[in-house]
């Protein structure tokens, strides 16, 4: 890759702090020059990786050869860290949820107009594999009209401990995972309308903080699409499942095992009955080999450094943002929207 090489910093120094920096340490055109977090035990785990740990954030931002400061702390200091670094003349990627609510978010926006300056977010799953896979099998038209998908994730550890769990410092699973799955959604479904959303939050160990949740959200002109993320389930249900007239997906896990089914004969002569409990069923008989064909998924290879690439190319005028500031404002109205129909227990529309 030519161009300016990206001097890059990270302010928060732990589990996505390290990704990050191991991202910069590895991706060509951007070049790790240190890290900051409050706690001095981070500060030392990181020298001891060989990574400059400056004394400060004041000291890291005033710091002339960082060019792109990554923030990678809890949610709720997202936005007083983003502004200071825009204001100390800093691109700045933020990790996800970019914010606790919209209002933040513009000021954000605004902040990065201001002072000129590249604002984004790190939305990485937008380049999980099983996403692009479903992504590639729902868009070829190979199940016909798609009028349903389900986008899981399921755990049986419980909500994460930490700030994670503390709704002060904008835990739970919506922003944490919730957010992950729903900018899939809304980025494959950008061509249409959303209608309403209907979700609920879990509440089993921890009351201030949702441990999962289920959204089913409608499009106008679209399938409809169910998200859920459980931390309190020991069998996991598939990944993805996307059904239409022709066919049927799935997808179990991340490593994107799973099958296509396509209908070639809708109607069958001479169904016989099965017997299903205590009955007879001829519309739950399974369906006659012939008028079937099974495909294997074939997993659509990716890498998550396209996020960093894409954002060196930025940096040196040679392509677009992939996550843009409307994709953003989209994202976290969605998010406000999942909050608000589960404190109301109604469907809430757009």
């Amino acid at each position: 890759m030519s161009g300016k090489v990206i001097g890059g910093a990270v302010i928060g120094y732990g589990g996505m702090g390290s990704f990050h920096s191991e991202k910069m340490q590895s991706v060509e055109g951007i070049r790790l020059l240190g890290v900051y977090d409050i706690d001095p035990e981070r500060n030392r785990a990181a020298e001891e990786k060989g990574i400059h740990a400056y004394a400060s954030r004041e000291e890291l931002l005033a710091d002339p050869a960082v060019d792109l400061v990554t923030v990678a702390t809890p949610n709720d200091v997202h936005k007083e860290i983003v502004i200071a670094a825009l204001a100390a003349g800093k691109n700045v990627i933020c990790e996800k949820p970019v914010s606790m609510d919209s209002a933040e978010l513009e000021e954000m926006i605004a902040a990065a107009k201001k002072y000129g300056k590249l604002f984004t977010v790190h939305q990485n799953r937008r380049w999980d594999e099983d996403y692009l896979t479903i992504r590639k099998i729902v868009e070829s038209g190979d199940l016909g009209h798609v009028f349903r998908i389900e986008s899981r994730v399921h755990g049986s550890r419980g909500i994460p401990g930490g700030w994670r769990e503390e709704k002060a410092h904008g835990g739970g699973m919506v922003l944490d995972w919730g957010v992950h799955l729903l900018d899939q959604m809304l980025t494959m479904m950008h061509d249409y309308e959303l209608e309403s959303v209907y979700a609920t939050l879990d509440h089993l160990t921890n009351f201030e903080c949702d441990e999962g949740f289920t959204a089913l959200v409608r499009y106008k002109n679209g399938p409809e699409w169910l998200v859920e993320v459980k931390t309190c389930n020991y069998i996991e249900m598939p990944r993805w499942y996307a059904f239409g007239d022709g066919g049927s997906a799935v997808i179990r896990n991340w490593d994107c095992d799973g099958e296509i089914v396509k209908i070639f004969n809708h109607g069958e002569d001479d169904v016989a009955p099965v017997q299903a409990g205590a009955g007879l069923t001829r519309t739950m008989a399974p369906r006659n080999e012939q008028t079937i064909e099974k495909f294997p998924v074939v997993k659509v290879k990716s890498d998550w450094a396209e996020y960093y690439k894409n954002v060196i190319a930025v940096l040196n005028g040679k392509a677009e943002i992939v996550v843009t500031h409307d994709q953003l404002r989209r994202s976290m109205m969605f998010l406000e929207k999942v909050f608000e129909s589960a404190r109301k227990n109604a469907v809430v529309y757009f």
